[in-house]
């Protein structure tokens, strides 16, 4: 991904909680293979372990903790193949090569000319383009397919759990309080019919390497064009345009603060 320095955020408690928010997220690899094809994606919902809060004695020659993320994807999907042969091959079940993992945010949308309500009049200097957020992230990967080890169920029993929770409490609010129903759990279904399921699943794990987030929302724009594409997303009257609206507002505030901040 292309990071221009304007659109970059490096800031990883707003990157974490993107991603937590937005936790689907699109798994990529370029793993060399005679049987399948060498660059594949898939679609994982994704649990964020973050790390633990710093020592406030650290040993200097140890290197910080990394974050983790963990899901499970179908054995019937030819990437977990591909996976599964590239893990064999290494000798263990964790891959040599690097993934990568990209979290789109769920408001993008195409900015007309029209927005740019200093420019356009001015010089007509102006042309569209797209607005979207996302965050990307490089990792090494464990693959936990094996399942006469025991570890192999526990990691599998544990993300499906957690991602369940995850889900019905962050998505649906079904957390139990101020009367809201309690989450579903997977206690609830029959435990013969979950571990036929399990059978059908590997689990994956990263450990987070590197994380950057790509904010494109007009914030090298002046403060009058800024403006006119606020408005003319408010206009639309939709919840789509309402939410372009905040964050161009938000990302664009942010930019001036830390300006001025970087003069100070």
């Amino acid at each position: 991904m292309y990071f221009r320095p304007v659109h970059t955020d490096l800031h990883l408690p707003t990157l974490y909680k993107f991603i937590q928010t937005n936790p689907l997220g699109i798994l990529t690899t370029a793993i060399p293979s005679s049987k399948y094809n060498t660059i594949q994606s898939s679609h994982i919902p994704w649990i964020l372990d973050l790390p633990p809060p710093s020592d406030p004695d650290p040993d200097p020659d140890s290197p910080p903790p990394n974050a983790r993320l963990r899901g499970h994807m179908a054995l019937a999907n030819p990437h977990v193949k591909a996976l599964i042969e590239a893990a064999t091959a290494s000798g263990s079940n964790t891959l040599t090569e690097d993934v990568m993992i990209l979290f789109n945010g769920p408001a993008h949308h195409y900015i007309t000319p029209k927005f740019y309500v200093e420019t356009k009049p001015a010089t007509g200097k102006v042309v569209p383009t797209w607005n979207y957020t996302a965050v990307q992230v490089y990792g090494t990967a464990t693959v936990h397919f094996d399942t006469s080890m025991p570890e192999t169920g526990t990691f599998i029993s544990m993300a499906i759990a957690d991602l369940s929770r995850q889900s019905e409490e962050g998505i649906f609010g079904f957390d139990g309080k101020e009367g809201r129903p309690g989450p579903w759990s997977v206690g609830e279904a029959p435990e013969a019919y979950v571990a036929l399921l399990s059978r059908a699943i590997v689990g994956v794990e990263v450990e987070v390497k590197s994380v950057a987030g790509k904010f494109k929302m007009n914030q090298e724009l002046g403060v009058g064009d800024r403006v006119g594409v606020i408005e003319g997303f408010e206009k639309l009257g939709t919840d789509l345009g309402r939410e372009m609206a905040r964050t161009v507002r938000e990302r664009g505030e942010l930019k001036d603060r830390l300006a001025l901040e970087s003069k100070a």
